[in-house]
This record gives C-alpha cells, structure tokens and sequence, in this order.
C-alpha cells in the first residue's frame, strides 16, 4: 500500500452541522477551542485547507494561540491556482505549498513563477481538478507524515471519498444555524447508501467551554 500522511480531520461546527451562517459568519469556536486546535497544529507536520477557506477567511493557518518553537506547513489545494498573491497564508511564517492541476495555460504558468519568486512549491497532480490521492503520496515523500485538515465541506468531501482521513475531531457549539445553503462540514455530491458513507469509531468525547468535543478514529 502506498505511503501516506496520517491526517486528522478537525472541524467547529453548530449542532445542525453548519461551518457559517448563510451569511457566512463562522463565529463558532470558544476561546478553549481554538487553543485545542492550536496546539494540534503545533504537533503535525502540515495544515491543509481548499482555497475557498483561504479566499473566504483569509487564514494565517500558523500556530499563534499557544507558544511554539514551530510552524507547520501550509498547505492550499487550489485546482484553478485563483490564490490572491497577497494572502497571509503566503507570508514568510511558514513554509506554504499550492497544490494544483497538471492544466496549463499562459496565465497560470506566469503566476506559478510569480509564486515561486515568493519562495512558495508548487506542486502539480491531477487535471481538471487536484488527485489528492497522489497529493498525499508527494507530500509523504516531502516528510510531511501527519496533517491537519480544515478543509471546508468541498476538500473535505473529496478527502473522505478518497478514504485518506484517519482520525475526525469536531468541536460542536451549542447553537443552531440552519439554512439550506449554509456550509456543512462534508458537502459534495454525497454518499448514495449507508453501505458506501464513512464509519466512524467514537474514541473520546469532553465538554469544552460552552461545546463538546467528540473525537473518533476512522474505520478502514
């Protein structure tokens, strides 16, 4: 079996399951939650997120809630390469690899070079939109051996269909969004039967400030 890195899917969510409001105000996670998160980050190799959450929130995707003498990798899947050439994530703070299509155009390949002038990877697999099963093999290559996913309902969905997410923690805020059109952690077009859905295995489970965190390995 091909190598790949152990990655941990963490998310904040409301009770009904919603990343935002319709609106998009994803004030969910209490002080204590993000510290959780922070330290998380402090002990894995990479963050990975899509390049909605990056063009949404604007993220640093850094450890700065808890002191660290380090920083993960960054890492953005963005098939299109749409990155804003100002984005924080693209700071000298950490390292930061794009992951995006073989495609090619004039375009993309000025802003490739424009990237990589910043000292930012770029990694190419896949066409039409990122393999990130063969993603994960480059970034074990790269000794990248675990990674923290925030991906939003998009990239998680496409992790969770590819069976490459090995541990899920998820912090629930006592609060309703709803809305139809509200981010959810896992969108996509959806597992057609329970047989095909991921199964999970509750491992712990703790009140934290306001919320629950729930943790659970995924069952191969």
């Amino acid at each position: 079996m091909t190598k790949k890195p152990y990655v941990i899917s963490n998310v904040g969510m409301s009770l009904d399951g919603k990343l935002a409001t319709v609106n998009n105000d994803s004030r969910i996670s209490c002080e204590e939650d993000l510290i959780r998160v922070h330290k998380i980050r402090a002990n894995v190799d990479g963050i990975m997120v899509g390049i909605g959450t990056v063009l949404k929130d604007d993220p640093r995707l850094t450890v700065h809630k808890i002191k660290s003498d380090k920083n993960p990798v960054r890492i953005v899947v963005d098939s299109k390469l749409r990155i804003p050439l100002n984005a924080r994530v693209l700071n000298k703070e950490a390292k930061t690899i794009i992951a995006t299509t073989e495609d090619s155009n004039e375009e993309k390949e000025k802003k490739i070079k424009i990237l990589e002038d910043m000292e930012v990877e770029v990694v190419r697999c896949g066409r039409g939109k990122v393999d990130l099963k063969k993603l994960m093999e480059i970034l074990y290559e790269k000794g990248i051996k675990s990674i923290l996913l925030e991906g939003g309902g998009t990239l998680n969905w496409g992790m969770f269909k590819e069976g490459l997410v090995d541990e899920v923690s998820v912090y629930i805020a006592p609060k309703i969004f709803g809305g139809k059109d509200a981010p959810t952690y896992v969108d996509g077009e959806g597992f057609k039967t329970v047989d095909e859905c991921v199964k999970l295995e509750l491992k712990n489970f703790y009140k934290l400030g306001e919320g629950i965190v729930l943790e659970f390995k995924v069952k191969k």
